[in-house]
């Protein structure tokens, strides 16, 4: 039975973390999901003092709908992004991408959790034959440039799954992770190196004063030395003079399948098509699924809706192993953000010296917040990190 119903007070006359608003922190981070983890996760290692300021609860935002996929390779291919900003810059986005995914397997190992961090292959499939060209392509610029890259034709795809297409890219160095425990284990980590967290608190207002910026929120008032804004795809701050867009997707979650002997090495898998179908394994032998990007901002509420996109998943996910019995057990619909230039906005405000935003827009989310921790790490200790330029907020 419920024993109490209604908007109670009592509650809101304690705040057991009262005493830590009178404290001055180094930085303070407004959002308490993936970004805002792995930021407090870099800056604490440095030594610094850290607040995390989350209205709701933390890692409740889009990190308890993010399906774990890290993959250097990004939503644009290396030779279209080439195209838009030139051969130097690209190659070093891939690189920095590449990097990071090697920086969150060494986060990872530090956990007090297991995050189920596991390296994988990708297979990048052509959804069309008319896909051909480009994969083609992008199969001679990763190689020229280094990437651990193959060409597989349909007859390769045809060896090694039970579905075939006109040919695909596996790409190696990849990798998995519950991104739930991952960002836990994180926050976990956090509570014994130097990081305050302040759960139901919203920042109300931010505001720079010389040598301090302060922060009020609805709970008290804290100041920082820096602030950085880790709000995910919430409306940034910045407002307008940010060029995005938000949509929302569709996932599924299996019930384990009893043998996954057909699905070469566990691969990742994602196709050519925008919006693409995308798939992964867990440790608990399901399938997540993913795709059915629309439109809408808002993360879908109508749950025969999410049911309904789900089962399409589900028919697809089948079609391409008709051996397996693929029986969706979770459904889930949520709100993702991609930036007009396929980058990440990560950087000091244009205008406030003391003010920082980390926001990893786009399908690499995750691993645009490990390599955007780094940068904001080096910009905040006053370090020359010439990889700020390709993100910066004012591009």
């Amino acid at each position: 039975m419920e024993l109490h119903n209604g908007k109670l007070f009592w509650p809101t006359t304690y705040n057991d973390t009262e005493k830590e608003f009178n404290t001055h922190y180094d930085v303070a981070i407004i959002g308490g999901g993936m970004s805002g983890a792995l930021c407090a996760y870099v800056l604490s290692r440095e030594g610094l003092k850290v607040a995390i300021i989350e209205k709701r609860q933390l890692a409740s935002g889009s990190s308890s709908a993010n399906t774990g996929l890290l993959q250097f390779s990004n939503d644009i291919m290396l030779h279209e992004l080439i195209d838009e900003i030139g051969e130097e810059e690209a190659v070093r986005f891939y690189k920095l991408c590449q990097e990071a995914v090697g920086h969150l397997e060494e986060v990872a190992m530090t956990l007090p959790v297991s995050p189920e961090f596991t390296r994988r292959k990708s297979i990048y499939y052509a959804s069309s034959p008319l896909h051909l060209p480009k994969l083609k392509k992008e199969y001679k610029t990763l190689k020229e440039h280094g990437f651990p890259v193959e060409y597989w034709s349909k007859k390769d795809m045809k060896e090694h799954l039970p579905f075939s297409k006109s040919g695909a890219l596996i790409t190696h160095g990849d990798a998995e992770v519950n991104p739930f425990r991952f960002v836990n284990g994180i926050f976990e980590y956090l509570k014994n190196h130097n990081t305050t967290a302040f759960e139901g608190t919203e920042a109300i207002e931010v505001k720079e004063d010389g040598e301090k910026a302060i922060i009020e929120t609805n709970k008290g008032t804290l100041t920082a030395s820096h602030v950085v804004h880790s709000t995910g795809y919430e409306t940034p701050p910045l407002g307008e003079n940010i060029g995005t867009e938000i949509n929302r997707s569709y996932a599924i979650a299996t019930k384990p399948v009893h043998d996954l002997s057909q699905w070469h090495e566990r691969a990742l898998i994602w196709e050519t098509d925008r919006p693409y179908l995308y798939l992964r394994t867990t440790v608990d032998n399901r399938i997540i699924a993913g795709g059915l990007d629309e439109d809408p901002a808002e993360a879908p509420q109508n749950m025969e809706k999410i049911e309904k996109q789900g089962k399409r998943i589900e028919k697809e996910v089948q079609k391409m192993f008709p051996g397996l019995n693929v029986e969706m057990e979770y459904a889930w619909g949520a709100s993702f953000g991609e930036s007009l230039d396929h980058l990440p906005y990560i950087g000091r405000h244009p205008d406030k010296n003391r003010i920082y935003y980390l926001l990893g827009y786009g399908g690499n989310g995750t691993v645009y917040s490990m390599l955007g921790s780094r940068i904001l790490r080096d910009l905040i200790l006053g370090r020359p990190n010439r990889d700020a330029e390709l993100v910066k907020l004012d591009r």
